[in-house]
């Protein structure tokens, strides 16, 4: 997707020469599947849109497990920086699952550029409140909920991710094990 018609979907940047002006300032970047966007623990200092594509993040734990906890498909607005960083360094990996086509931004950059720009600062401030809400979504999903009710909470709130992402990824991400996944999946196919 272009990145002014992405940005124009925002009632926020619907003045077209605001978003143009806006759009122009981020760049583009490729990734092929497979590479990393960004390293657990390592620098970071981008915002990005995934303009097409599918990324994964994840975190990995002290004995190298690595627990899913996100999805995107392009377009989309990667978790902004501030919710994915602690101190400047990455607190996840965001892995390629497909080619991707992102635009990016520096952070301070668009600090600024919120600081100077009320569009701007609205449309940033509204995806920073979707995604802490898509977190405390999850986050009630896996206290409140058992594997089934899991289940069909991502099936609703990700329609179509099932059949794009791997099974394992997605029973990471639900806290759950592949195993049990494959059972639910398994009983929803007999009942």
């Amino acid at each position: 997707m272009d990145l002014r018609a992405f940005l124009t979907q925002s009632p926020d940047l619907s003045d077209a020469a605001c978003a143009e002006d806006f759009a122009d300032i981020w760049t583009r970047r490729h990734l092929l599947k497979g590479a990393h966007l960004a390293r657990q623990e390592q620098p970071e200092t981008g915002e990005f849109i995934l303009l097409d594509g599918r990324l994964v993040s994840s975190i990995c734990d002290s004995d190298g497990k690595e627990v899913c906890v996100g999805f995107y498909v392009g377009p989309c607005v990667v978790t902004p920086n501030i919710a994915r960083t602690r101190s400047g360094a990455s607190l996840v990996s965001i892995v390629a699952t497909t080619d991707a086509t992102l635009a990016r931004i520096d952070t301070n950059r668009l600090s600024d550029l919120m600081i100077a720009s009320e569009p701007v600062r609205n449309w940033a401030n509204g995806i920073l409140r979707e995604a802490l809400g898509r977190k405390v979504d999850r986050e009630w999903c896996l206290a409140a909920l058992g594997g089934a009710d899991r289940l069909e909470w991502f099936r609703s709130t990700f329609p179509g991710y099932e059949d794009i992402f791997t099974h394992s990824m997605i029973a990471s991400f639900l806290g759950i094990t592949p195993v049990t996944m494959s059972r639910l999946r398994t009983g929803d196919r007999q009942g």
